[in-house]
């Protein structure tokens, strides 16, 4: 099974291609998903790429956090569990 990674500082014009091709350097990679803001559309600057194995994961975490990609210094680490609930939409009273 795979691992996912946290990535942050992400420059606003980075692509998923972009961030595919720089972590498949690294190892094999299933998925890389782009936070959104739902607004707007226009990107959070943090997403989300999941590694084939635990070590593809750390190979990239070892080569690519602090790494400059597009002008900006990646924040690159294991994602960790989102915590329950998240609030949104509207209370009745």
């Amino acid at each position: 099974m795979g691992k996912k990674l946290y990535v942050g500082n992400i420059n606003y014009d980075t692509t998923e291609d972009i961030l595919r091709e720089t972590f498949t350097e690294h190892g094999e990679v299933v998925a890389v998903n782009l936070i959104t803001d739902r607004m707007t559309g226009m990107p959070r600057g943090f997403g989300f790429v999941e590694m084939g194995s635990d070590e593809d994961a750390q190979k990239a975490i070892s080569a690519l956090d602090g790494r400059e990609i597009d002008g900006r210094r990646l924040v690159v680490n294991e994602a960790r569990e989102r915590a329950g609930g998240g609030g949104g939409g509207y209370g009745r009273r």
